[in-house]
């Protein structure tokens, strides 16, 4: 007994901890952005003015009987003001899509993201989205306060009211989206019938819920870690791109101090460590810390630490649109321009303006028609009377004007060959339709030529027409004429 009692007490006793889950990642707590007013906060409204004009009007704007821009993927038409494309006009939004690039390239290495803080869609929405939370909850400090409080009425319809109104806000940019895609007044006259398709729906909620979403609940979070043009942007960076600058061998050691304050005595730089560079950016960055990927290059910090030097009498520009050589070797604003033309932006202005001026004058030149040719197949050649050899093709007609056109079509490249039983073809306006064509070669021209595939061209010329539309334009295409053995 005295041995089991010996062995028990000298048994180890493990005490029992408690599990602690520990998260990988952390919650980022939500940026309620200060109100900021200035020079730049007025440039980024007027363009947060001038994009959404432009979005929500040019949909209600008539153009020729119907909107001036739509792009009818029913039909297959795109209507761009006077220009009517079709899916084979593609090349064209290839080439805006490459000057979109190159225009974007261009404006990083001069002067970092103009397009993320003044122009890109997201930054215009969260703006907006922005603006009509603080008509609801106030500025900063109120929307602070209100989120810690208790749950009220006050709160309840402040909240409601702001949410109703986002809600309002992404539909009808939803609703104005889809309008670019079906016309705009047939869609609102869908959804105050209740008629309004299933597809129709299903794209106004879901850029309405996207809008939503992004603008109202994720704002930074999309800057930050969705968009990819956050993460390359670097790489069209160099020493000489004009970005949102600290200058901290002015400004630190930061201190607070009075106004009157002798800076010398007490050892301080010009910031006086308010922290509102960091209450007014939009992704909730300390730009007194040197350039972040974060940064967007709004501007607001630059208002509101412009306002403050004011205030203290002291000159602006402590935080600047400044280039790193300007703020290393204290370069002057016009010597720091002076540097934007090196290679790279040469380089870049060239080919944008190349590209700009190729697609500008291959537009300018496009034919108001368009053709097709194909063989049919059902019938390679035959033998009509007196031995003459016919080949029957099949010719697509694309009207791209919004005029009705009289064409006519001839045939070359074989002696004798021409068009039998058509005199002119007409075409209605944005209209695309097929015609059988017939093409003989009298009997004694093939004999001359040997059995097989001869190439032949057609060549279609547009009639003038009594509305005073000329005659002038023409397309060619090359096909093959069969003589059989």
């Amino acid at each position: 007994m005295a041995g089991t009692e010996k062995k028990a007490s000298s048994a180890r006793v493990i005490p029992i901890v408690p599990v602690q889950l520990v998260s990988l990642y952390e919650k980022q707590p939500k940026i309620h952005p200060r109100a900021v007013h200035g020079w730049f906060a007025a440039w980024r409204w007027s363009l947060v003015w001038l994009t959404q004009i432009l979005f929500y009007g040019l949909a209600w704007l008539p153009w020729n009987g119907r909107q001036a821009l739509l792009f009818d993927l029913t039909a297959k038409r795109f209507f761009i003001f006077d220009l009517v494309l079709y899916p084979q006009d593609f090349i064209y939004l290839t080439g805006l899509l490459v000057i979109c690039a190159f225009a974007l390239f261009l404006f990083t290495a001069v002067a970092g993201r103009l397009w993320c803080g003044y122009a890109c869609p997201q930054t215009v929405y969260t703006e907006i989205f922005l603006w009509t939370e603080r008509l609801f909850e106030g500025d900063r400090s109120q929307r602070l306060k209100l989120d810690a409080g208790p749950w009220g009425w006050q709160k309840l319809w402040r909240k409601c009211g702001k949410h109703f109104t986002w809600g309002a806000i992404a539909l009808w940019t939803g609703f104005t989206f889809v309008g670019y895609f079906t016309p705009i007044r047939t869609l609102a006259a869908e959804v105050t019938q209740f008629n309004l398709g299933p597809w129709e729906t299903f794209w106004v909620l879901f850029y309405g819920l996207a809008t939503y979403g992004n603008a109202g609940y994720l704002r930074e979070q999309v800057c930050k870690y969705m968009c990819p043009y956050a993460r390359f942007q670097s790489a069209m960076f160099d020493r000489d791109t004009l970005v949102i600058s600290y200058d901290q061998a002015r400004g630190d050691p930061r201190g607070t101090r009075a106004r009157s304050a002798d800076l010398q005595q007490l050892g301080l730089g010009d910031c006086i460590d308010c922290g509102l560079c960091v209450q007014v950016c939009p992704t909730g960055i300390d730009i007194r810390e040197g350039l972040q990927y974060e940064c967007i290059g709004c501007a607001a910090c630059i208002d509101v630490c412009d306002s403050v030097m004011d205030k203290m009498h002291y000159p602006r520009g402590l935080i600047q649109y400044a280039t790193q050589n300007g703020i290393e070797k204290k370069l002057t604003s016009r010597q720091m321009r002076a540097r934007m033309l090196r290679p790279r932006i040469l380089i870049y202005s060239g080919i944008l303006t190349a590209i700009a001026l190729a697609l500008a004058a291959s537009l300018a030149m496009k034919s108001p028609f368009k053709v097709d040719v194909v063989r049919d197949r059902g019938s390679l050649a035959r033998i009509a009377g007196e031995g003459n050899v016919e080949n029957v093709y099949r010719l697509q007609l694309m009207n791209a004007t919004e005029q009705t056109q009289r064409l006519q079509v001839q045939v070359s490249g074989l002696p004798g060959a021409k068009v039998t039983g058509v005199a002119e073809i007409q075409v209605e306006a944005t209209q695309a339709r097929w015609f059988p064509i017939v093409v003989q070669v009298p009997h004694e021209s093939a004999r001359q030529l040997s059995p097989g595939a001869h190439p032949i061209q057609f060549r279609i010329e547009r009639l003038a027409n009594g509305d005073g539309q000329s005659g002038n334009a023409s397309v060619v295409e090359k096909s093959t004429f069969v003589i059989p053995r």
